[in-house]
């Protein structure tokens, strides 16, 4: 391998999907294009965007949303395996092998099997990045025994420790945009959410194991505190019914593009996360960033991302989760220290680095 190393990101919600893996991806991708050392490339299902530094490809999809309730099957377990199954074919179309050192996924099972089989003997190495969870990495049952790949990027301590000594492994987390999520003034007016009141915030897709309805239990047990959650999925029903139902006026669910977002968590007074095994957590990090305290489910990872700029509760327990939000809402201000946190720490040019560095190490080798 001699000159620039050539990589390939590949996902179906690039450029279509304005949350989590896809946001990694892009941002990460953006930052290794400013690199005179990289050529990079993404393929996704979205159009494409001016202004990026990368190529990018196209290819078809069916959105996930249009699979919401099918069942769930093997190798079909979630509408995001959908989806991805109808990505296939213009991905298959649209993928050279031959242009590319390294390819970068986070799904499984389709475009890991297709890069795996198209690229044949000597073709590119295959980076699995654990943006959505390493259940491929360790289940040894069903489609999840033929999951394969030549290095992991993991995206927390625990990933590490479980898969570091089967695959080349770098522990690298992910990142946010800190000259958009930064602290100021709020404007509730603008998403139709009462004053001089404390509100939290949620950010999440309304999915089972994000427990959004949970939170707004939890929210409801604290008196006066007003609760917006800003997402939307298959649960958004049960959501909507729960908040009308426990919180009454004090509910509000709102659908954002991502240049509203931030203005979002500047006019909250505290941010809620539910979930208690967090791959990674990106809105953790728009929270710090923008200095919103931050009440998060006390696990290692959690404490890894936040370090002491958070308050920490077992988010099964509402008694204690409650108290924590108190906490969090009797401190008002931006928490600068979360704020330095993620321009130290966090910050996309801060994580890409590290990705270039173990994509050259990969190249090399």
């Amino acid at each position: 391998m001699s000159g620039r190393v050539r990589v390939l990101f590949a996902l179906p919600g690039l450029h279509r999907v304005n949350r989590g893996a896809e946001v990694a991806f892009e941002s990460v991708a953006r930052e290794l294009a400013r690199d005179p050392g990289f050529d990079v490339t993404l393929l996704g299902s979205g159009p494409p965007r001016a202004d990026r530094g990368y190529a990018y490809l196209r290819a078809g999809c069916v959105p996930r949303e249009r699979f919401e309730g099918w069942p769930s099957l093997p190798i079909l377990r979630s509408d995001c395996h959908y989806e991805e199954l109808t990505f296939l074919p213009g991905f298959l179309a649209r993928f050279d092998p031959r242009r590319f050192d390294l390819v970068v996924t986070c799904s499984y099972p389709f475009l890991n099997w297709a890069v795996r089989l198209r690229r044949g003997r000597g073709g590119p190495a295959h980076v699995f990045v654990t943006q959505n969870g390493d259940w491929p990495l360790h289940r040894k049952n069903s489609e999840f025994r033929w999951f394969s790949c030549d290095a992991v990027v993991c995206t927390n301590p625990d990933y590490l420790d479980a898969h570091g000594s089967h695959w080349p492994s770098q522990l690298i987390g992910n990142g946010v945009d800190t000259e958009r999520f930064r602290p100021g003034p709020a404007e509730r007016a603008r998403f139709g959410l009462a004053p001089g009141v404390p509100l939290a915030l949620m950010v999440s897709a309304l999915i089972p194991e994000k427990r959004v309805v949970e939170g707004i239990r939890c929210v409801a047990r604290a008196e006066g505190v007003h609760l917006v959650v800003a997402g939307d999925g298959p649960l958004r029903g049960e959501v909507d019914r729960t908040g009308r139902e426990t919180l009454g006026a004090r509910y509000r669910r709102v659908q954002l593009g991502q240049e509203d977002i931030p203005a979002l968590y500047r006019s909250a007074d505290a941010f809620l996360h539910m979930s208690v095994d967090e791959p990674y957590g990106n809105v953790y990090l728009e929270a710090l960033a923008t200095g919103l305290p931050v009440v998060a489910h006390d696990r290692r990872v959690s404490r890894w991302i936040l370090e002491e700029q958070a308050e920490y509760a077992d988010t099964r327990d509402p008694d204690a989760v409650t108290a924590a939000l108190l906490r969090a809402l009797a401190q008002p201000g931006a928490r600068t220290g979360g704020v330095e946190l993620a321009r130290r720490r966090h910050s996309w040019p801060a994580v890409a680095r590290q990705y270039g560095d173990f994509f050259r190490e990969l190249a090399a080798s």
